[in-house]
């Protein structure tokens, strides 16, 4: 089910609310209410997954509470195993068994040794890297002693499957919500809730008015990028790099503004990252919940920048090559994290080194990510290749009209223009200073209608693909 549909706006939303907010109905019942809503949300794009997400609620439930009352670090170790086997071993079947195939069959065919593997055709379950990575810090974190295990099963039930993050994230640790989970209020906090309105639709507004709109003329272009020259694919690759920014922050605001109408407050996930000045500033304002989730369980248990240079290298660059291969199943994702790996060993290496002013810094690092972004677009190493090729070489048609041409129009630069306004000069909607006035509810109220009214059952969010 989409954040950004006639059913949901109007009928699961309104009725998710009103039920919640009921004050016949007792904690649980309230809890059991919220997980039957989101699987429902959850079951609306393929009711066969439900039993999927169930499964990986009940078994690191339990594993968790084993973990935690156990007597021995054997026993505690033993939980921690099953969990990251379970969850990994799923995870690893669902996104990576075809891609694997894949690769082996090509590898065999360079080699001409054997015959070709079957490769499975698994429909990838929406939000699966999501909703993984969430129980599987649970129980570590449970495992490190900094957090308790849920008070019932219907707490981490509602933990693991809250409609509001459970698609793309962001990605909530369960101590984040631990508390606010044990002590749900019976009553709205309409401050909160006015906030969440705003959150909610100021993240629509990203995804109807901005992302769809800029996507709208770029689609056709990489539709067909072989034709595409040096302006026409700058073009394609700025307005997608706005596309993919607007689209992903639209969600993660949305998702905090629906938490905020239910009492909950979910951590922030950008931070205008475009704005960075190096590549290391990028990461963690870009996808902050991933960026701190593999900081924390990857990055700091491999020992982190506490030993030699050499060992933070290494560090930095197998957690950027799993940060790649966990966005897709493809040799373009794991290429993507290669690059971001080595960036950040550049500016380990350089860093303090070099006094560069800040305007210049920034434009550094955001023609570094919009490089990147192409290996993250295209759907495969040739699209991939024509991309760059035509990005680094300049062609022959250089007059105005013609780069006009190559763009769509004036109408498109002005849009593309707009965007990258938006961008950096534009404040984060976290550092508005939000105070609800009668000229604020009319602004909000005009950009939802204007939403609604451009909605388009075609229209999912990028990271739903992940």
């Amino acid at each position: 089910m989409l954040f950004n549909s006639y059913f949901f706006i109007f009928v699961f939303l309104p009725l998710v609310l009103c039920v919640w907010w009921s004050s016949r109905l007792n904690l649980t019942t309230r809890l059991v209410t919220l997980v039957a809503a989101s699987y429902f949300f959850y079951g609306w794009w393929d009711y066969r997954f439900v039993l999927l997400l169930l499964f990986s609620s009940v078994l690191d439930y339990h594993v968790g509470r084993f973990v935690h009352f156990s007597k021995t670090q054997k026993n505690k170790s033993l939980g921690l195993f099953v969990s990251l086997l379970t969850n990994l071993g799923l995870l690893a079947f669902f996104k990576y068994s075809g891609f694997m195939a894949e690769s082996m069959n090509a590898v065999a065919d360079w080699l001409r040794v054997g015959g070709a593997m079957p490769v499975p055709d698994i429909v990838l379950p929406v939000g699966i890297s999501f909703y993984t990575f969430q129980t599987l810090s649970y129980t570590i974190d449970i495992y490190r002693g900094e957090s308790k295990p849920a008070d019932s099963f219907w707490h981490f039930a509602a933990y693991v499957s809250l409609f509001p993050q459970l698609i793309a994230g962001p990605i909530v640790r369960y101590n984040e919500l631990e508390t606010q989970l044990r002590n749900i209020q019976p009553k709205v906090n309409w401050d909160l809730f006015a906030k969440g309105i705003f959150f909610f639709v100021a993240g629509l507004a990203q995804k109807i008015l901005l992302a769809d709109t800029i996507a709208e003329r770029i689609n056709p272009m990489f539709a067909d990028y072989q034709s595409l020259q040096f302006f026409g694919s700058w073009y394609a690759m700025l307005g997608y790099t706005c596309q993919l920014y607007f689209d992903f922050s639209g969600y993660s605001n949305m998702a905090v503004g629906l938490g905020l109408m239910l009492g909950f407050q979910f951590p922030q996930n950008f931070n205008s990252p475009y704005k960075s000045r190096n590549i290391s500033q990028f990461w963690r304002r870009w996808h902050m919940s991933l960026s701190t989730f593999l900081r924390d369980y990857l990055f700091i248990p491999l020992g982190g920048s506490r030993k030699n240079r050499l060992l933070t290298l290494r560090n930095l660059f197998v957690v950027m090559f799993l940060g790649g291969l966990w966005h897709g199943a493809g040799w373009t994702f794991v290429l993507w994290g290669v690059y971001h790996g080595c960036l950040l060993m550049v500016h380990a290496l350089a860093r303090g080194k070099l006094q560069i002013p800040r305007f210049v810094a920034v434009a550094m690092t955001f023609v570094a990510v919009v490089f990147g972004w192409v290996l993250f677009r295209s759907t495969d190493m040739a699209m991939c290749q024509s991309l760059l090729t035509s990005m680094t070489t300049l062609g022959t048609e250089l007059s105005p009209g013609a780069i006009l041409a190559a763009v769509g129009g004036l109408k498109s630069v002005l849009v593309l223009g707009g965007l990258l306004g938006i961008i950096f000069l534009a404040p984060n909607i976290w550092h508005i200073d939000f105070r609800p006035s009668y000229p604020l509810v009319l602004a909000v109220a005009s950009v939802f209608i204007v939403c609604v009214l451009r909605f388009d059952s075609q229209s999912p969010f990028l990271y739903f693909q992940f």
